[in-house]
């Protein structure tokens, strides 16, 4: 099924701070984790995250607005159903975070652990960012999987991310007050130019370290596009007791 051993995966992860493994889902896997998402969206099971609650670029100003009521995210997504718990902890994601922490991994349900949707029309622009700018652990080493759930490109706003950017010393000031990289700045702009944009197919995952930086655009077809995405973390590596991603606790991966 993959051309590359999870050894050269977690390799170039470390290296290149992403990789994309094709067909990670079945067709049957990618079908039902679909199925879910689309009837938690049309029916809106709580937990949600709306486009006018973060305000982000193309967003609608307000709930009162058109288009005020755009989902963004299906939050919490492991409370949903059995499904994206099984698939979230079962042997193909044990056995690449044991690769790549070198230890037994665990899943955080408080970052993440979601299922993102991105509408035409009314699906916002992300900034460039770090995922890890509102985390608190003891490492900022942290891997977050990206299930594609549908084709991703850059026209219906896939991830742009920055090769090897995780590595990098970024100095706050090229940050703004959100956090955000500042696209004012000619060594953030340098920066930006090196962005790749991975398309993906239904079933394939990416693969991302939790400092690199990545940005989405807005989604110009007229499909919704459904990502799933989780965050691990090595069991030795623990949140920070008070902090938002101590709220919820994780689940070991064995």
């Amino acid at each position: 099924m993959h051309s590359e051993s999870i050894d050269d995966q977690v390799a170039t992860l470390r290296q290149e701070g992403l990789v994309v493994v094709r067909n990670m889902l079945d067709a049957g896997q990618v079908a039902e984790l679909r199925c879910l998402a689309q009837a938690d969206l049309d029916a809106r099971v709580e937990p949600l995250e709306l486009e006018a609650d973060l305000g982000y670029p193309g967003a609608p100003s307000s709930q009162a607005d058109e288009g005020g009521g755009t989902v963004r995210r299906l939050l919490d997504a492991w409370s949903r159903n059995e499904a994206y718990r099984t698939w979230a902890t079962g042997a193909p994601i044990r056995e690449w975070m044991q690769a790549y922490f070198n230890e037994p991994a665990c899943l955080s349900l408080a970052h993440h652990n979601c299922v993102m949707t991105k509408h035409p029309r009314y699906g916002s622009l992300t900034g460039w960012h770090r995922d890890f700018r509102y985390w608190a652990f003891d490492r900022p080493d942290m891997v977050s999987v990206w299930v594609a759930l549908g084709p991703e490109n850059d026209h219906n706003g896939g991830l742009h991310l920055v090769p090897r950017s995780h590595t990098e010393t970024i100095a706050p000031a090229r940050f703004d007050e959100k956090k955000f990289l500042r696209d004012d700045l000619a060594d953030n702009q340098a920066l930006i130019a090196r962005a790749v944009v991975p398309e993906l197919n239904a079933g394939d995952i990416m693969f991302f370290h939790s400092n690199t930086l990545h940005a989405a655009g807005r989604n110009l077809s007229d499909q919704v596009k459904f990502s799933a995405v989780f965050t691990y973390h090595a069991a030795s590596n623990h949140p920070v007791p008070g902090t938002r991603s101590a709220a919820k606790g994780s689940v070991r991966l064995e």
